[in-house]
């Protein structure tokens, strides 16, 4: 099974090919480039490079969210227009669980965190045991005070922070959680090896999508639209 996996849930973006469990090739950057520019080179030049055509791919795959809404919708919208024409079926991921997907050779608890700005995260939690990513809670959005307070039941594990809210998170709470533990940089942010892991075991479980159904995942209303709501309210009460 050859699986095309991208990611711009965030500032990286990358791209990358696994066939069964090899990686045939990955490009990442992490430039803080306009993802609508760059993304697309990349991938041309990610199958030019392995000598793997679309006809070929088999699944496409994408961080669906959360993340950030422009990221997430470039990215969506790219693997709707890849695999459309083939009518290949597409994987829509997790991008906190592509976190965890992408470093399955820990033990412990991964802790996948994205900044959600207002001192709130999109947070998961996963269970590495023996090469094995377990969830233990669903993507949400909650306080990073919160999520402190949670991570107090797993102390007894190496708890590993990931992903662009690591940091924050980490200098909040590291004298609290002397167990929690900054991932190193060159891991700590999502890559797509990650989303094509997941979107592998999608598969197997025949848990994929057409293109038609491929939808951004939002925890939460984009700021223009919760501020429009806002101001609909305020209209309404205004008006009682």
């Amino acid at each position: 099974m050859n699986i095309l996996a991208i990611d711009t849930s965030a500032s990286p973006v990358s791209a990358a090919i696994v066939r069964d469990d090899l990686l045939l090739g990955e490009f990442y950057l992490n430039t803080r480039t306009t993802h609508s520019q760059t993304l697309m080179p990349v991938v041309e030049s990610l199958l030019q490079t392995t000598g793997v055509t679309l006809d070929e791919i088999d699944v496409f795959a994408v961080n669906a969210g959360p993340g950030s809404f422009t990221g997430v919708r470039i990215g969506v919208a790219s693997v709707k227009g890849l695999s459309l024409p083939l009518n290949k079926p597409c994987a829509s991921v997790s991008t906190l669980e592509a976190m965890a997907q992408g470093m399955p050779y820990q033990e412990g608890i991964v802790c996948a965190v994205m900044d959600a700005r207002c001192s709130q995260v999109y947070n998961a939690l996963f269970l590495l045991d023996n090469g094995r990513v377990e969830r233990i809670t669903e993507d949400r959005a909650l306080s990073i005070n919160e999520l402190a307070d949670e991570l107090t039941y797993y102390e007894e594990n190496s708890i590993y922070l990931v992903g662009d809210g690591a940091e924050l998170c980490y200098r909040s709470f590291c004298e609290k959680l002397p167990t929690v533990y900054l991932t190193p940089p060159q891991i700590r942010f999502q890559h797509a090896y990650g989303t094509a892991r997941a979107a592998r075991i999608m598969a197997e479980e025949n848990r994929l999508c057409t293109s038609d159904e491929l939808m951004p995942l939002y925890l939460r209303l984009p700021q223009a639209e919760r501020e429009r709501k806002a101001r609909e309210q305020a209209f309404h009460n205004g008006n009682q």
